[in-house]
């Protein structure tokens, strides 16, 4: 599979190319934030098959947290575009910076512990209070 996107206002762009390692929606009151409220939609892709082709996005890790995150987002008008977990090797890739969201299936919603009465689980398909396990 090979996915483009970028920021929205297009200063930011990037492509990934390899198999998706997951394609989920995440209820975790960290994704909340980050979403506005609603589930982070995303697809992770492998960290070989991802490069920034425009530009280069402005980093945040919160110092508070033991295994904390690294969010990347584009500096001139904010859009999250990227995930990087510590260990993890995926890139997770924020599915509404594609250039094609509808090609985004969600497998799985995960999290679902931090899950508001907004939030729909879609019928079907497996969920989880926090992750899987590998």
């Amino acid at each position: 599979m090979k996915l483009e996107g970028g920021c929205y206002c297009g200063k930011v762009r990037y492509q990934a190319e390899g198999e998706p390692m997951m394609a989920a929606q995440c209820l975790c009151r960290e994704c909340q934030y980050i979403s506005g409220g609603g589930p982070n939609l995303f697809m992770a892709m492998p960290v070989s098959g991802f490069k920034y082709t425009a530009s280069e996005p402005k980093q945040f890790t919160r110092s508070d947290l033991a295994r904390a995150v690294t969010r990347e987002f584009c500096a001139e008008c904010g859009t999250h575009l990227v995930t990087k977990v510590p260990g993890l090797p995926a890139t997770i890739l924020k599915v509404g910076t594609f250039d094609d969201p509808s090609v985004f299936t969600p497998q799985m919603t995960i999290y679902t512990c931090d899950k508001q009465t907004f939030h729909h689980v879609p019928e079907g398909k497996p969920s989880f209070e926090k992750l899987p396990a590998r």
